[in-house]
């Protein structure tokens, strides 16, 4: 039998049924939203999820994120500047798929009713417990901190997008962040019309989910097993087709039947 703990406790039960449903449905309804619907997000709402996002895990409680909340009309049009100079750069090195990705919408950075930056802030190099050789934990942390925050905006009937095409240090320069501070996502946020019947670039045939038993093994790495592909080879677009910003097949959402991702 083993020892009671002597600090507080939370009864150790499963959820209910409808707890736990609700729970799996965040899940597998949440998208990387791109198409916005304008509006506004009320305060005591935007409060109740960057609680969320606070309350993440983190490697060694370190809690390594900041949250930049852009209300400049100015700044919002200098970050869709510099998304959209990194998506000709993206696009460029993609290579045969360049002509497939600028049809892709890759940020609603002018269209959602909050864009947040997330940071990781200097001095990060002071936290080494669980990071002394894994560093980039703090990254894997503020990870979930978005994710957290991603599901809650579900719940919320919220569209959220994460934006990472974008050159950090430009950002970093653009938003006065001090030396050491590292930039790692644009959040934007808002209403939306409806989610994504799968996600947006599954949808575009830009790549496909792969089968959970690719991703799993026991015991020892499985070298003869070949590497799952996701990418969707690139179909050949119509003469005179030009980029769209057309949200792909937008639906209202619907729970996931026993489970099951859509």
């Amino acid at each position: 039998m083993s020892e009671a703990p002597t600090t507080p406790t939370i009864a150790a039960t499963p959820f209910t049924e409808a707890e736990r449903a609700a729970v799996y449905r965040a899940i597998y309804e949440r998208r990387d939203m791109r198409h916005f619907a304008g509006g506004t997000v009320a305060e005591d709402v935007l409060l109740r999820l960057l609680r969320a996002a606070h309350h993440a895990p983190s490697v060694g409680f370190m809690q390594p994120w900041r949250f930049l909340r852009v209300r400049s009309p100015a700044l919002r049009q200098g970050i869709h500047a510099l998304v959209e100079q990194e998506r000709l750069r993206t696009a460029q090195a993609l290579g045969v798929r360049e002509e497939d990705f600028m049809k892709l919408k890759v940020q609603g950075v002018l269209d959602a009713a909050e864009v947040l930056v997330v940071a990781m802030p200097p001095g990060r190099e002071a936290h080494i417990f669980g990071r002394r050789t894994l560093p980039e934990m703090d990254i894997a942390s503020t990870a979930c901190a978005i994710q957290n925050m991603w599901l809650a905006a579900r719940a919320e009937g919220l569209g959220l997008g994460w934006v990472s095409i974008f050159d950090p240090q430009e950002l970093a320069r653009l938003l006065q962040m001090p030396e050491g501070a590292h930039p790692l996502g644009v959040l934007c946020l808002g209403p939306v019309d409806a989610y994504y019947a799968e996600p947006m670039l599954q949808q575009e045939k830009w790549a496909c989910r792969a089968p959970l038993e690719d991703m799993l093994m026991d015991d020892l790495w499985d070298a003869s097993r070949p590497p799952p592909v996701t990418a969707t080879p690139p179909a050949p677009a119509p003469s005179g087709a030009a980029p769209s910003d057309a949200a792909p097949s937008v639906v209202a959402p619907k729970a996931a039947p026993d489970g099951v991702q859509p």
